[in-house]
């Protein structure tokens, strides 16, 4: 098909530009103009006023419990991602159709019902309630009710991205492999991981850029104690409240950056997973 054939096959040129003109817009609206925002009125006093505001002892605190979420979540939803793709695309079962429902509850339901349920059943009037005072364990209100419902909310993020992958690959040379006499982790190590890396790491990407920025589920757990219970997104909404919005907004450009840095790895990601 020559180059004037696909030109008269398309849309005018007017309509293209003005199709491009209200998507730039839309973006400028809703994502350019909301980001910069953060930064200007981040160094709004200056980098001085910047700079003090992100090293507070409460903001370290919450970028220390930040990464300690996150560190704990996403290697755990990893392994199960893994687990629970290689069994839903490689075997039949009974109860898949369960399985495949549950990785996608934390999807459907509002993060602070997830954290509600952790209350219910860790709080101090909870089922579990009584037995952890009597044994001096903390889970809500602390680092563990924390840990709990980032790993929640976070969990179906690696096994979603897997499943379809996995599912279209099929099972040909798994199968030619245990034929030839390989055993289940030489399959798994030698032929399955390396054709889905690339799936995996943009997983991992979204379930650790997920667990940095989840705000519901961890404020019902969380208790909002500064310096000891506060995530980056918590301590953004009290210093929010409490009017330092200098602060405020100098915690959420930390976030801001982080979000940037996710989008580069993901375009990598993607990129690659192309090539």
């Amino acid at each position: 098909m020559s180059a004037a054939t696909t030109r008269r096959l398309g849309e005018p040129l007017v309509v293209r530009i003005a199709l491009i003109t209200l998507a730039l817009l839309f973006l400028a609206l809703f994502l350019i103009v909301p980001v910069l925002s953060v930064f200007v009125q981040a160094f709004s006093e200056g980098p001085a006023a910047y700079f003090r505001a992100i090293t507070d002892p409460a903001t370290l605190a919450a970028i220390k419990l930040t990464l300690i979420a996150a560190a704990v979540s996403v290697p755990l939803n990893t392994l199960f991602g893994l687990a629970a793709s290689w069994a839903i695309a490689k075997f039949d079962f009974f109860g898949k159709t369960l399985l495949l429902t549950l990785i996608d509850l934390p999807f459907t339901i509002s993060p602070i019902i997830s954290g509600l349920v952790f209350v219910v059943l860790f709080g101090a009037q909870g089922f579990f309630g009584p037995f952890l005072i009597a044994h001096d364990i903390r889970i809500i209100f602390a680092v563990p009710g924390i840990v709990l419902a980032t790993t929640f909310v976070t969990f179906p993020f690696v096994a979603r991205e897997l499943i379809p992958l996995m599912q279209a690959q099929g099972n040909d040379e798994e199968e030619a492999a245990l034929v030839l006499g390989a055993s289940g982790w030489q399959t798994f190590f030698r032929i399955t991981l390396p054709k889905i890396k690339w799936g995996l790491l943009y997983g991992v990407v979204l379930c650790a850029s997920r667990a940095m920025g989840e705000f519901g589920a961890v404020s019902v757990v969380s208790g909002h104690v500064r310096g000891h219970t506060n995530t980056l997104p918590l301590h953004v909404e009290i210093l929010y409240d409490e009017y330092d919005f200098v602060g405020a907004f100098a915690v959420a450009s930390l976030l801001a950056l982080l979000g940037l840095v996710t989008l580069i790895v993901k375009r990598v990601v993607e990129a690659e997973e192309k090539r």
